[in-house]
């Protein structure tokens, strides 16, 4: 233990030491000033996770960090720790995450096996925190109750995102491929290393830590690791006697070996076992105001060798190709030119276009005016991106914006090309590519128009009101 503190970045003071890997040191910290755009107060508990940024590199992990950040940015949720902050110094990162003063929940297992109203409590909150991860194309994949902690209320929380994956990272066949996990607790279909739904992976976890919850050691255990996926490849365990029998049936469903019948996160919150005493839990909405803007910040810059001390925003999602494309180098976007003919065309009584073009309605074409420069506008775009958990790619003139949750038709998709008229006015022409038009409609009017308001000076189009 470490007696001496010290100040990081003259905002955090630094106290003992809480543990240590390979790569990092965790410290317990207090913030020395308030920050309300990242929810913390002045003089708060935190946890100060310092990362060498030389053994990281020369270990290859530099992807690994990088989509844990972007993660765990991701999903806010009362059930998981959260990211508050990103810093970094030319040889270190730093990240500043919620201290969980309770420890892992496998301490409190180590013990021995808890009482089912207990275990079923910290049961209904790792499914509802899984769900939400999974609603916004996140996954575990090392759900294990070394990675589960607990506050001070007793409060379960996620944590340890480094083998986590996000729906992007699917193969043409849409599944993942990567055979990661601890062992005991991964599911049959990762260890035939023929492709796996992410979620159903997760879901089959879930019901070994339930097992290990209420039995107090673990459905599949062997000495021999062949003959423990052997085990797990059956789907070979037994429930202890004192197990209910809505138990044994739930976790049948849950530990089956065969994926495309295992029971799905809807039907386990369905369960009238699962059901007794749980409560939904508020979600926090997306961040606004000064928190969004923050976000578009790139943490990039962290493993740049030359960059100095900075802050940079835990919110940014820039430098995970999941979110924005940034593992090429950064390309200005550059906006085609209007020529007279264009802004002649924009007038319905010279518009022609219905001569030539069938179910010209359902082009769902929309198009504003703007006085603000090309960069800007791509930033908003790049904003709503990460905010929304969109996909987001720059090709010469055109900002291509991609749902990463499949939706009734498919992604949702929307290109915005962005023409120059003159050097002080832009013209930002969107339509929808690909997806459910219903899902569009209430995309545009619920998101994407309040995103835009700052920089819109006038709205056009059949999809849109003018303003």
């Amino acid at each position: 233990m470490e007696k001496k503190s010290s100040i990081l970045m003259q905002k955090y003071e630094l106290g003992r030491l809480l543990g240590q890997g390979t790569f990092a040191k965790v410290y317990y910290a207090r913030s020395l000033q308030a920050d309300y755009a990242r929810n913390l107060q002045a003089g708060q508990s935190v946890a100060i996770k310092i990362i060498d940024k030389e053994k990281v590199s020369k270990s290859g992990l530099i992807d690994q960090i990088k989509r844990e950040i972007s993660v765990m940015r991701m999903v806010r949720h009362p059930n998981i720790v959260q990211l508050y902050e990103v810093m970094a110094s030319k040889s270190k990162i730093y990240f500043a995450m919620e201290y969980v003063k309770g420890g892992e929940l496998f301490n409190r297992v180590a013990k021995g096996r808890l009482k089912e109203e207990v275990a079923r409590k910290y049961f209904q909150q790792l499914i509802s925190a899984v769900d939400f991860c999974h609603s916004r194309g996140v996954y575990h994949r090392d759900l294990k109750p070394e990675n589960l902690l607990l506050d001070e209320n007793g409060s379960l929380k996620i944590s340890d995102f480094g083998l986590s994956a996000l729906s992007e990272s699917r193969r043409q066949d849409g599944l993942l491929h990567t055979t990661c996990g601890t062992p005991a607790y991964v599911a049959p279909e990762v260890i035939s290393k023929k492709g796996y739904d992410g979620a159903k992976t997760d879901i089959w976890s879930c019901g070994v830590v339930l097992f290990v919850l209420l039995a107090g050691s673990l459905p599949f255990h062997e000495s021999n690791i062949i003959e423990l996926y052997k085990k797990i490849t059956r789907g070979e365990f037994r429930c202890p006697n004192w197990f209910h029998p809505e138990v044994r049936k739930l976790l049948s469903r849950i530990l089956d070996p065969s994926p495309c019948t295992r029971i799905t996160i809807a039907r386990i919150v369905d369960n009238c076992w699962f059901k007794k005493g749980f409560k939904k839990i508020d979600i926090p909405s997306s961040p606004q105001g000064q928190a969004r803007s923050k976000m578009i910040k790139d943490v990039r810059a962290a493993f740049e060798p030359s960059s100095s001390s900075s802050s940079l925003d835990s919110e940014s999602s820039s430098e995970n190709k999941a979110i924005v494309d940034s593992t090429m180098p950064e390309q200005p976007v550059k906006p085609a030119c209007y020529n007279a003919f264009d802004i002649i065309s924009l007038s319905k009584g010279f518009d022609l276009s219905g001569l030539f073009e069938k179910d010209k309605d359902q082009k769902l074409e929309a198009r504003f005016t703007t006085t603000k420069p090309a960069s800007t506008i791509v930033s908003k775009f790049e904003e709503i991106a990460i905010s929304e958990s969109f996909n987001l790619r720059k090709e010469d003139g055109t900002v291509k914006l991609e749902g990463s949750k499949e939706g009734r038709k498919g992604q949702l998709a929307i290109d915005a090309d962005i023409f120059e008229v003159t050097p002080s006015f832009y013209v930002v022409e969107l339509k929808k590519t690909s997806g459910d038009t219903l899902e569009y409609k209430q995309f545009c009017n619920q998101e994407l128009k309040p995103s835009l308001k700052d920089i819109v000076w006038k709205w056009q189009g059949n999809e849109q009101q003018q303003t």
